[in-house]
């Protein structure tokens, strides 16, 4: 994954503005190490955010990292060692850390989800619901805990949602108007078995089960009989997504995956080199 440098700049600019007048009482020549760690177990990820926020403020830092991406830790272990000039190690502190902690816990839980389905056959999918700015990042975050990706933006996949049906005016108008506009797959929602029929009528790639209850996602499954991706969405979470994947659904989209992220706790502790 290839970080964008400039979003970087804007993260830090968006703390630092004109400068950062704490670090300033530190003298220019003191250098420093610090050790960041982790208070909680978790997936770590987002390392290449971590590391691009130190060295673009300062190219003199280096960083040490003793976990690999996407390894799972426990409570309290050493992530990576940072050495370099201490105005720099402070001044990133909070930045990198931010990406850090969220980045990691986005990957935290996709492992849950991932974990959770694990051996039915079913794929965890994100969705567009992710935190402003951080769409990619959250992306490969949650490739990293072992979930899949839906679109990355309007750009790159049709989904046909209920307001576009009523504006295109029907499921078949819109799945075949959609045809002729874009060769990407085109995926609609439907809220009943009744438009279910509708959709497969159309012929769409893939269909979203919106707020199916477990019985008529089976019915859906039956119905449909493997010829059409079917998509499960919508009040769906840890304590019955396994039960939902049991169904024969392909997939199942979970819009908490980049929405509702918990930061993880990381703490960074400097301490001086002596010149």
């Amino acid at each position: 994954m290839t970080v964008d440098l400039a979003q970087i700049q804007a993260l830090l600019a968006e703390d630092i503005g004109t400068g950062d007048i704490t670090a300033a009482i530190i003298p220019p020549n003191i250098k420093a190490e610090a050790d960041t760690i982790s208070r909680e177990a978790m997936v770590v990820c987002g390392q290449a955010w971590f590391e691009a926020v130190f060295k673009t403020l300062d190219s003199a830092i280096k960083i040490e990292w003793l976990v690999a991406e996407g390894k799972t830790v426990v409570a309290d272990s050493t992530l990576c060692r940072i050495k370099g000039p201490a105005r720099g190690l402070l001044t990133g502190e909070r930045t990198a850390l931010n990406l850090l902690q969220t980045l990691s816990a986005t990957a935290t839980l996709a492992r849950q989800y991932s974990d959770a389905v694990a051996g039915t056959g079913c794929k965890v999918l994100d969705t567009r619901k992710t935190i402003p700015g951080l769409r990619l990042a959250q992306k490969y975050a949650v490739a990293c805990g072992g979930c899949y990706n839906h679109r990355i933006g309007l750009y790159d996949g049709v989904l046909i949602k209920e307001n576009h049906i009523i504006a295109a005016g029907s499921i078949a108008k819109a799945i075949q108007t959609a045809r002729t506009l874009s060769n990407v797959p085109v995926e609609i929602e439907v809220e009943s078995l009744s438009e279910l029929a509708e959709a497969v009528a159309a012929k769409p790639d893939r269909i979203m089960l919106d707020n199916f209850n477990l019985q008529d996602l089976c019915a859906a499954v039956a119905f449909e009989h493997g010829k059409i991706e079917l998509e499960a969405s919508g009040n769906i979470d840890l304590s019955n997504i396994r039960q939902v994947a049991e169904t024969g659904v392909d997939f199942i989209s979970i819009g908490a995956l980049t929405k509702n992220v918990d930061a993880v706790d990381l703490s960074m502790r400097i301490k001086l080199i002596q010149a």
